[in-house]
């Protein structure tokens, strides 16, 4: 079965082409917002420059010095008129320089209370800190984190902590489910789609999917399972499946997917899951040669003919 989804292309506004460094702003938007926050830097006294990346590097590469990244910026940025844009950078970079002139935060003092399992990108982690880590989806990893004062800090060496990695994994799973979900459903045509958000771990906790059902969607049993998709670190998309409404609510969750890891600060994948009851998690759609249309995945063609059968004996 194919599926013929129209994609929404997020674009800062209408004049000029997306950059595809500072995603969803347009070149003219990307220019200014590099202008601008090399002035800004400048206000405050950094020797940085822009080569061409999407952050401020030192001036002179000989130096060390704070590199300053601009992706999540824009993604903010985009949400609001130019007009605002001095003010929200100044802003930005006024909290990174009070980061920087506090130094690195501390290890936990207490890691079974304060380890929490996150979801990130294999690309934006050391290589040779990834290279034996498996992914929990394609291109993500979790990692034992912890969030003091709204600032999350990866810890990729447990040792450091006096721990192993499978301790240090089992403090981070349990206190990731103990964490609350802000949830909103959306009714879209019939069609019921929950966003998971409230923190800065939201889109983690897919991890412990099982735990959101039960205590953020009160849903005990899910015989068809859900689609679920990670857009951005701050989002959880969930529909339950019930019947062959779950062909038009693909679509959508594909199309509020791509949306939000196009314009979300901390995008992590634009790619729509089917989650079985065993919780394992599998693609729900797959490229066609030529890469258009979508196709289901073998799994999710599989259920779609259980659901349709079931309708057909009612």
């Amino acid at each position: 079965m194919t599926l013929d989804v129209p994609t929404e292309h997020a674009q800062g506004n209408n004049s000029g082409h997306s950059d595809p460094k500072f995603t969803p702003l347009s070149r003219r938007q990307a220019a200014r917002l590099v202008h601008l926050a090399l002035a800004t830097a400048a206000d405050l006294g950094l020797a940085v420059t822009y080569r061409g990346g999407a952050s401020l590097v030192p001036r002179d590469p000989s130096e060390s010095g704070p590199v300053l990244g601009l992706s999540n910026l824009a993604r903010i940025l985009s949400r609001f008129g130019e007009d605002r844009w001095p003010e929200l950078i100044a802003e930005h970079f006024g909290h990174l320089m009070e980061q920087i002139a506090e130094g690195p935060v501390p290890p936990p003092a207490d890691p079974e209370r304060e380890l929490i399992q996150r979801l990130v990108p294999r690309e934006s982690l050391p290589p040779d800190w990834t290279a034996d880590r498996p992914d929990f989806l394609p291109g993500l990893l979790s990692v034992p984190s912890t969030a003091v004062d709204g600032i999350v800090t990866m810890f990729l060496e447990p040792a450091d902590l006096g721990l192993t990695w499978s301790d240090a994994e089992r403090f981070g799973m349990a206190n990731l489910r103990r964490l609350e979900d802000h949830v909103e459903s959306v009714d879209h045509d019939d069609l019921r789609l929950t966003f998971v958000s409230g923190s800065a771990f939201a889109a983690s906790r897919a991890l412990v999917l099982d735990t959101v059902l039960r205590d953020s969607l009160h849903v005990e049993h899910t015989p068809y399972g859900v689609l679920a998709a990670v857009p951005a670190r701050d989002t959880l998309l969930l529909h339950v499946i019930e019947d062959l409404s779950v062909i038009p609510a693909l679509g959508l969750l594909l199309n509020v997917a791509a949306r939000c890891h196009a314009r979300d600060p901390g995008p992590l994948s634009p790619e729509v899951y089917l989650v079985p009851p065993g919780f394992s998690w599998h693609p729900a759609t797959t490229v066609s040669l030529g890469h258009a249309p979508l196709r289901l995945s073998g799994e999710l063609e599989s259920l779609t003919k259980v659901l349709a059968h079931r309708e057909a004996a009612r």
